[in-house]
């Protein structure tokens, strides 16, 4: 699938790294079975909202236009699969085993908590667009954060799943602090909490100081341009920036590479199970 020059290529600069930033997006959560495009999982996961006329959960993404009822019906529904019971998967496994014994962090776009599960440590990671297990209000009237699981847990009995509606309106979930509505805290508009993460991001750019006259090697799996400015661009631009850096892109659609960097990258058209385990055999 992929050109043996260029994978042996990628090797080596895996094994001239002094320090591998991991820039992942929502492309490696797909070959984990996390589809947000997927019309067949959907349908089979959430046939009320088939019902409704939804096709994917891309089409839920910032949905406002419905009840607390249906709202949470989905939403409870589909943070429980995607953050609290995707298991580990052998492509994270095999991207953990690629930069084990290196200086590595990661950035992500993903809010699924896979890099955690899957053993990545939780002082290397950066994830800018916020996590699924957090939830937050959506006013908000403070800056603070808690566990969603012990919100969502007691709405997952109370849903009907012809409907994908919540049957007792006891469970809906509130804001501790104001009584009013609550989301996740992901990034999602001008509500959303970023406190959590500036820790994180204060960690990454404390990393790539000290790396910046060493042999930095980025890799990007699965960023395209749904939101570009997160993953994809930042990391050109980091590269460009490192007189010492590379890239390495993993994209099953958009595998270009800007001209100015070409020189230092390289390009592998396809997903990320297979590009892993070709870099990781």
């Amino acid at each position: 699938m992929f050109d043996h020059h260029d994978i042996q290529r990628c090797r080596d600069l895996l094994q001239a790294a002094d320090a591998v930033l991991i820039a992942a997006g929502a492309g490696l959560a797909i070959d984990a079975g996390i589809d947000y495009m997927d019309s067949e999982s959907f349908a089979r996961d959430f046939p009320g909202m088939v019902k409704l006329g939804f096709r994917c959960r891309a089409e839920l993404m910032g949905y406002a236009d419905w009840s607390p009822e249906l709202k949470w019906g989905y939403l409870a529904a589909n943070v429980n699969q995607v953050r609290f019971q995707t298991p580990p998967h052998p492509v994270y496994a095999r991207l953990l085993d690629l930069v084990r014994e290196k200086d590595y962090f990661v950035i992500t776009s993903n809010v699924d908590g896979l890099f955690l599960k899957n053993g990545f440590a939780e002082d290397r990671l950066y994830t800018r667009q916020g996590d699924y297990a957090l939830m937050q209000c959506q006013t908000p009237c403070s800056n603070a954060v808690w566990p969603t699981w012990p919100f969502i847990e007691p709405i997952l009995p109370k849903i009907d799943p012809a409907t994908q509606r919540v049957t007792d309106p006891n469970v809906l979930p509130h804001c501790p602090h104001c009584g009013e509505d609550v989301i996740m805290n992901v990034r999602g508009g001008a509500w959303f909490i970023e406190e959590p993460y500036r820790d994180q991001a204060a960690r990454l750019d404390q990393w790539l100081d000290r790396h910046r006259t060493r042999n930095l090697l980025v890799l990007e799996i699965g960023a395209g341009f749904n939101t570009p400015s997160v993953i994809r661009w930042p990391m050109e631009h980091i590269v460009y920036a490192h007189p010492h850096a590379h890239l390495i892109r993993v994209n099953k659609h958009y595998p270009q590479v800007p001209r100015e960097i070409a020189d230092r990258s390289i390009a592998l058209q396809g997903s990320a199970m297979p590009a892993i385990t070709a870099l990781w055999e």
